[in-house]
């Protein structure tokens, strides 16, 4: 398989100074491009990756300024040229050899996405977290992903740049990327991989990180399939209100104005999202033709 490999690297001096020699002779040996993206470190990281010796192999981007998880990815898929693209990252945790595993999964099932499903402590206050946004996701968009957010991914690049500009530029990009393929009917297949303990470094990861995830995956049902979110609503109000007035009607007492209120607003529910709907059939059209037109020059 021709493939580039995307590593996202911020404040990442000691995980390059002991894995990048690793990786980069991993990618020379099956003839891979690595391409690394310094997303504005504050610490060693652009000194280390400035020493690598130029090579077509080997790709090194600079943002001058921290810009966010999702956009040190963007930045490198604009140095893609092949078919593929994986994403992994910095912090040492990825095992070389699950690529190969992503890979085998790809050529078997012809996948458009294949995610590398990590194992972890279910009792950690992340992984609750993460059931959280699992259970969220699997509510507004249905899905069996157990691994929404998972750093190494194995893409078909022309469908990830397709979907780039939906996606946020913070560490919420994982998860609304992986819904983005599964939103628009791509095949999205997981499959499980060895991973490391982080040995240096801090990871970014925290409660914001998970609000602003939520928010994301609202956004991206609203732009794919908002009635996913007012349909239901609709119907929370209409029989609601029906419940409530109906009684009140049969027993001679007139009409409840909470019940009309209520079966009102499920009409309006209803009305706005088949507008929503409407507007996102257009949005998408415009945004994803767009980017092909730009893929074309």
């Amino acid at each position: 398989m021709n493939l580039s490999i995307i590593i996202p690297a911020y404040n990442e001096q000691d995980s390059l100074k002991q894995n990048l020699p690793a990786w980069i002779d991993f990618c020379k040996s099956k003839g891979w491009t690595l391409i690394v993206v310094n997303d504005g470190s504050t610490d060693k990281t652009r000194d280390i990756l400035s020493s690598i010796p130029k090579s077509e192999s080997i790709k090194i981007v600079e943002h001058k300024v921290n810009r966010g998880y999702g956009a040190a990815i963007k930045s490198g898929f604009n140095e893609v040229t092949t078919e593929f693209a994986l994403t992994m990252d910095a912090d040492g945790q990825h095992a070389l050899s699950s690529i190969e595993d992503l890979i085998e999964t790809q050529e078997n099932t012809d996948a458009d996405l294949v995610i590398g499903s990590r194992v972890e402590n279910k009792h950690s206050i992340r992984s609750v977290g993460k059931m959280i946004i699992r259970w969220i996701s699997r509510l507004l968009i249905p899905n069996k992903i157990s691994d929404l957010n998972s750093g190494m991914k194995l893409y078909r690049t022309s469908l990830a740049r397709k979907y780039l500009p939906l996606c946020p530029n913070s560490m919420a990009f994982s998860d609304v990327i992986t819904l983005s393929f599964l939103a628009d009917r791509n095949l999205v297949i997981e499959t499980p991989i060895t991973t490391h303990p982080r040995k240096t470094g801090k990871s970014t990861i925290n409660l914001n990180t998970a609000f602003d995830t939520v928010i994301e995956i609202v956004n991206i049902v609203m732009l794919f399939n908002p009635l996913r979110i007012f349909l239901p609503l609709s119907l929370i109000f209409l029989l609601g209100g029906l419940i409530w007035g109906i009684p009140i009607v049969i027993s001679g007492r007139g009409v409840s104005v909470g019940a009309m209120l209520a079966i009102i607003t499920g009409f309006l529910c209803l009305i706005i999202g088949l507008i929503a709907e409407q507007l996102s059939n257009i949005r998408m059209s415009l945004v994803l033709d767009k980017k092909e037109n730009k893929l074309d020059e």
